[in-house]
């Protein structure tokens, strides 16, 4: 009866006192390193507290007197502003003075901030108005060896940094096996080679481990492999709800769709449980929510509910949610693969490396001992690679090759990667920045479009059409497509559950020609009518908190073309903008689509798949497109990915075959 009453009257902290983690041990030895060397490598486990007190332990040390600035850079938009928020709450300040973070399309920090988290993608752009990053004393680099592509290039042009700013610190955290590979990176050219291990890095730097309290995980693998993972997950989750003590449950993913479909199955099941029996809140995280709704994943649970949070790889390294006791794998990921010969670039579902799967399970150990199920047999698990192949060695380097060259990095095959690229997806990108005009003969920038396609934070092709859309007369069109696609299609969602009436909603906007024009039409009829209630958007099922992130997305793309010199005549917004500039207008929009999407262009077969011009792959509509089971000639489409056996293309828009040769004649010639 004790134990009863002691329960009643306390409740248990949501914060483990900051003093309890492990780096505290390591501070001095942290905080020496630090002052005595460039370079410091940081070995922790996730949770071990290194994200989130080592830019505390440097502010209190002094690294932000004369006004200088700490940067923290991670891989994912979720863990910059979750880190930044916890932090912020550590240190007892608003989020945005002291502590903030910047990430696309949003920045929250003000001339106070001594410490901002910020995606590694976005601290390389910084780089590109001051090259030094003379703002910041100390960077860190957080998640190395997830090898994204960013923090890739963004260890390259610190390393030239470093020659220049021999007062900067660079601190770099990384799982285990890649911390030598680091150190090596950055003595490199350097006079100071040292020996091995300790010594490897000289004068140059050290690396530190820091131990993760980490508690046994009991790992179970399937005994015969699972037909369907889906499937198997959901009924792994009633499995652990059955027959397990308490405890939260994560299960890994591969993407928004599967997460959906598994939230559903598990809210239909949920409703058959025992009414005494403790309640079941699934929740999902991917890359795609906005920040409010991946902050729910963070909360405790409520009383007498187990919550399964189904996310993507995002919650394998970069953030940590408390309570999580069991985990099930899927033991898949989506890894871009890009094609060279066809130039596209999938999202593909790949079994997971063997470093991912051990860094999923060790998820379950954080506050107790835990269970990790692996939807996979043993066998399966020892021919899994050691780690996922670096995000350099399989994407398209068009984006990246574009940044080196704005920051005056002419040399791409000179410049210093953790791994290089291999040469074919360099040629590559070069062809299809030179066919933009982005680059010139000489493969130098060109001026002013390759510069201010650079700068533009959108994707080298949504760029160009951005800039090109003056010519067409239909500038203001293109601002609010580019927003709308870079919500990568969470403009719409479902609710009771029925795809039909969802279906019939979304075809009060659709415009033959395609998605592109579909989505300005969702965007206009937002602005117009569903901006002030958000029964609007509910009635017609979309996604009111994603339609207001597009509003503030075309906003910032607006001050940065203005920013150019560009001018912007915006129309009313309350013209249906289509019918207004009649059908003039649409073939305008879709001729300023080609100038930028050329690359993306395929032509319907007669039996309804699509193919490029070069006639690799058999690629579908996505049913989400308004082309799904339509026809059309030529296409332009916006993206692709892989889903089972098929291959899926989204924002599918109709277009003339005689505009590729017009607006890309380096890139397509009329067979004679």
């Amino acid at each position: 009866m004790g134990d009863f009453d002691l329960s009643s009257s306390f409740i248990p902290s949501l914060h483990k006192p900051s003093s309890l983690l492990p780096t505290a041990r390591h501070r001095e030895s942290l905080l020496y390193l630090i002052e005595t060397f460039p370079v410091t490598i940081v070995v922790g486990q996730t949770g071990s507290g290194k994200t989130t007190q080592i830019p505390q332990y440097l502010d209190q040390a002094g690294w932000c007197a004369d006004g200088k600035i700490i940067a923290v850079t991670q891989p994912r938009r979720v863990a910059a502003t979750t880190v930044a928020t916890r932090v912020a709450e550590e240190m007892r300040c608003i989020l945005g003075q002291e502590v903030g973070y910047s990430i696309r399309f949003e920045d929250l920090t003000s001339a106070a901030t001594r410490i901002k988290f910020l995606t590694d993608g976005l601290l390389l752009r910084e780089a590109l108005i001051d090259p030094l990053l003379s703002r910041y004393s100390v960077i860190m680099v957080d998640e190395a060896h997830e090898r994204s592509l960013s923090s890739d290039v963004l260890l390259g042009v610190l390393k030239k940094i470093r020659k220049r700013r021999p007062d900067l610190r660079v601190v770099v955290s990384s799982a285990t096996l890649q911390a030598e590979d680091f150190l090596r990176f950055f003595v490199g050219d350097s006079a100071d080679h040292g020996g091995t291990g300790s010594e490897i890095g000289g004068s140059v730097g050290r690396i530190i481990s820091l131990e993760g309290r980490m508690y046994p995980v009991d790992i179970h693998y399937l005994e015969q492999p699972a037909e369907d993972y889906v499937e198997r997950a959901v009924k792994t989750v009633f499995d652990i709800h059955s027959n397990e003590p308490d405890g939260d449950i994560l299960m890994f993913l591969t993407g928004r769709e599967e997460i959906n479909t598994v939230i559903e199955l598990i809210a239909d099941r949920a409703g058959s449980l025992h009414a005494k029996a403790q309640s079941i809140m699934p929740l999902p995280l991917y890359a795609g929510l906005t920040t409010e709704q991946q902050i729910y994943v963070f909360e405790p649970s409520p009383e007498n509910t187990r919550k399964v949070i189904v996310a993507t790889n995002i919650a394998e390294a970069s953030v940590t949610i408390d309570g999580i006791v069991y985990v099930i794998d899927c033991g898949y990921v989506k890894l871009r693969a890009y094609n060279p010969t066809t130039g596209i670039e999938t999202l593909t579902a790949t079994p997971v490396s063997k470093a991912s799967a051990t860094q999923r399970a060790g998820r379950a150990g954080r506050t107790k001992p835990g269970k990790c199920y692996r939807l996979y047999t043993e066998q399966a698990y020892t021919t899994l690679d050691e780690a996922t192949i670096p995000e350099i060695q399989r994407s398209n380097l068009a984006p990246v090759i574009l940044q080196l060259k704005a920051l005056g990095i002419d040399n791409i095959a000179r410049f210093d990667y953790p791994t290089p690229p291999p040469a074919e997806l360099v040629i590559r990108a070069l062809e299809l920045l030179y066919s933009l005009s982005a680059l010139d003969d000489y493969a130098k920038l060109t001026k002013p479009l390759g510069m201010r396609m650079a700068e533009l934070a959108v994707e080298p092709m949504m760029a160009k059409v951005l800039l090109s859309a003056s010519a067409f007369g239909c500038l203001s069109e293109m601002l609010s497509i580019a927003a709308m696609t870079s919500l990568q299609g969470a403009v719409w969602f479902y609710h009771d559950g029925s795809k039909e009436t969802t279906e019939s909603a979304r075809r009060k906007f659709a415009v033959e020609e395609g998605d592109h024009l579909t989505l300005l039409n969702v965007y206009q009829a937002f602005v117009t009518k569903g901006k002030k209630e958000a029964k609007w958007c509910r009635d017609n099922y979309l996604n009111f908190k994603s339609m207001t992130r597009a509003v503030s997305i075309r906003n910032q793309l607006t001050r940065y073309l203005e920013r150019f010199g560009v001018r912007i005549d915006d129309l009313s917004a309350s013209k249906d903008v289509l019918r207004a500039g009649g059908p003039d207008k649409a073939e305008q929009i879709r001729r300023c689509l080609t100038t930028g999407f050329f690359a993306h262009a395929a032509r319907m077969q007669p039996d309804g798949t699509f193919r490029t011009v070069s006639g690799g792959t058999a690629l579908h509509a996505h049913p989400s497109s308004l082309m799904f089971n339509r026809k059309a000639d030529w296409v332009v489409f916006h993206e692709v990915m892989e889903t089972g056996n098929k291959t899926f293309i989204r924002e599918v828009t109709k277009i003339e075959k005689g505009w590729l040769v017009e607006y890309a004649p380096d890139y397509y010639q009329v067979k004679r």
